[in-house]
């Protein structure tokens, strides 16, 4: 059965010999770029258009026409290739279409040369743009991939050169239009055969890009995702046919996705690969459920199109003819449905493999609280790639959860919001219960902080004007790992930030006159981290200037915010702090549906770190710090 994706959707492929067939409503230039695993594409010579019709591995037809045909050798690609987009694009010329909305849509199919279709993809929704990527081939798992990407450009090719990284993209662009020569009825596809390029067929051990989040930035949307690496497919036979008599012919190896491997992705450490990883598997999950979305809502649009047609007739509105045509549109609209979750549920089984594996691998900064890693843990020798903040999921598939990681040293402060949400549990605890919830919050926070950097190099002062944290904040000062004791009153409060501003100016000064080495030898040279409980309590209006500078001007030299307030209680301010609380990452104690991903919109739920009930994790953790900590003279 052929596959008709939707935006974003993708479908695996059995063959790497493929023909893509174009049939559009107006000519067409037909072109396909190579890029590497960032996405980029190299230069014109990464090009396969109609001046350059063929490079290993692909051809493409030499004519504008309103048909063409396509050949792909997939295993033929150069090895630091990791990705071909099929490009389409509209001759500037004197009566042809200025955009793609006013042609006919666009239809695509890939399939085996000679063979029936495996997938197809129909380009709705266009306008004024004059250039589109239609289809991107990549690899996933050792397998390879076919997504429907129908990616527009209202600058035309020109345009979609320059966004994936070719130099003199308007003089190439000109030159690829001008090599298209006249318009014709039509082009027959190259039958070409792939695997006889002058270039030889190479494979990659670093191979291709995965997962495929969509970046919405400047009315385009980015599918790169250069994060991902998985281990390329076995060499397969050769065809029976160039076989030399007698030679045995070793059976095709198993289709279908490689196990996962933990740290199988980019990177020069395995900290680095893990956190590669990671954030693939969250872009992964993204993609697959954005394309079930748009399944979902195309079926449902074809579903009412159908039916308002049957209703238009009056004769069909009763009767058992309209019954049968309503029927039918129901019926279809549950196909769509069914198979848009079937390839979702194949997509979410393989991201819940990857996370089996991945997740016991992690490392102390990267893991959970329940991980085996804490029971054994010690100071790292260097300082940590990332930090876990919690867990992130999506409503169709609530049991696959993501680490959220942050990179280290953090860009932005974090803000635990102690004030209410739209999380349900909110209702069930008064305004102390969730003010107490969000500094245990903080807490967990403080003490990963703490366990994932050297021993000694992060410092950790904490303000607490009111003492109303003192209970939350006993482990931290039982463990003695403080820059010293929690501040408390206004004069407490204006001398840790004094003390932090001071360091502040004194390390910009110095980095900016180029003489680090001429700080005062008393200026402590860890990471600082300043835990503020209660904001906005105890602060006068000198307080939060300070306080913004640090958030503004701190994380630049190694000074991080840890913020515990609520939004509602500091609106005394008015908007004076608005841009402060822009500038922080909230989070909340609470599960909630409150983080929104620029990718492809989705609102994700947030789960804190949670310790499990009765652990002694955190207290065991803080000793191996303090212990650490002395025995280094810190």
């Amino acid at each position: 059965m052929t596959a008709e994706l939707v935006r974003g959707q993708n479908h695996p492929l059995p063959s790497t010999r493929l023909e893509v067939r174009v049939s559009a409503g107006s000519p067409v230039v037909a072109g396909a770029a190579l890029a590497d695993e960032r996405g980029t594409v190299r230069g014109a010579e990464w090009i396969a258009h109609p001046g350059e019709p063929r490079l290993p591995g692909v051809e493409v037809p030499r004519r504008a026409a309103t048909e063409h045909r396509l050949a792909l050798d997939l295993d033929a690609l150069p090895g630091e290739v990791h990705r071909v987009t099929v490009l389409l694009v509209l001759p500037r010329t004197s009566g042809s279409a200025a955009g793609f909305g006013a042609v006919a849509a666009p239809f695509v199919a890939v399939g085996e040369p000679g063979g029936a279709p495996i997938a197809d993809f129909t380009l709705t929704g266009l306008d004024t743009e004059s250039a589109v990527a239609v289809l991107e081939f990549y690899r996933r798992a050792g397998a390879w991939k076919v997504r429907a990407v129908g990616q527009g450009y209202d600058s035309g090719l020109a345009g979609m050169l320059a966004d994936q990284g070719v130099s003199g993209a308007d003089a190439l662009a000109a030159s690829i239009m001008a090599a298209a020569g006249p318009l014709v009825p039509a082009q027959p596809g190259p039958s070409v055969d792939p695997s006889k390029s002058t270039a030889p067929a190479t494979s990659s051990a670093e191979s291709v890009t995965a997962a495929d989040a969509r970046t919405v930035t400047g009315g385009r949307i980015d599918y790169a995702h250069p994060r991902r690496r998985v281990t390329a497919p076995a060499a397969t036979a050769p065809p029976a046919a160039t076989a030399p008599p007698g030679t045995p012919v070793p059976s095709a190896p198993p289709s279908g996705p490689a196990a996962p491997v933990a740290g199988d992705a980019p990177g020069d450490s395995l900290d680095e690969r893990l956190y590669n990883q990671v954030w693939g598997m969250f872009e992964d999950l993204a993609r697959c459920v954005a394309a079930y979305r748009g399944a979902v809502d195309f079926a449902e649009s074809r579903r009412e199109q159908e039916l308002d047609g049957v209703l238009s007739d009056p004769r069909n509105r009763i009767g058992g003819a309209g019954d049968a045509a309503r029927a039918e549109a129901r019926a279809k609209h549950d196909e769509l449905i069914a198979r848009a979750r079937e390839v979702l549920d194949r997509d979410l089984a393989q991201l819940a493999a990857e996370s089996d594996v991945v997740e016991p691998a992690l490392p102390a900064a990267f893991a959970g609280w329940d991980s085996p890693v804490w029971h054994a843990h010690r100071a790292p020798a260097g300082p940590p790639w990332a930090l876990r903040l919690g867990d992130v999921h999506l409503p169709e598939a609530p049991e696959l959860r993501v680490p959220l990681l942050v990179r280290l040293p953090l860009e932005r402060g974090l803000w635990i919001d102690a004030g209410r949400s739209a999380s349900a549990a909110d209702g069930l605890l008064d305004g102390a219960e969730l003010k107490h919830l969000a500094l245990e919050s903080a807490l967990t926070h403080a003490v990963r902080l703490l366990a994932a950097y050297p021993a000694g190099e992060m410092a950790v002062h904490v303000i607490d004007p009111a003492g109303a944290g003192a209970a939350s904040l006993a482990p931290l000062v039982g463990a003695g790992v403080l820059a010293g004791p929690p501040a408390v009153g206004a004069a407490g409060v204006t001398a840790v930030l004094d003390r932090l501003t001071q360091r502040v100016d004194l390390v910009q000064m110095a980095l900016r006159a180029g003489a680090a080495d001429a700080l005062p030898p008393d200026l402590d040279p860890a990471g600082q981290l300043l835990v503020v409980n209660d904001f906005p309590h105890g602060f006068d209006d000198r307080a939060v200037t300070r306080l913004r500078y640090l958030a503004d001007e701190g994380p630049s030299v190694g000074v991080h915010l840890l913020l515990v307030a609520d939004q509602e209680e500091a609106s005394a301010y008015g908007p004076l702090l608005a841009p402060f609380w822009r500038g922080l990452l909230r989070l909340t104690p609470l599960a909630g549906d409150h983080l929104a991903d620029p990718w492809v919109r989705h609102v994700w739920t947030y789960e804190p770190p949670r310790v499990p009930r009765g652990s002694r994790v955190l207290e065991q953790v803080l000793a191996t710090v303090a212990r650490e900590r002395r025995a280094r003279g810190r």
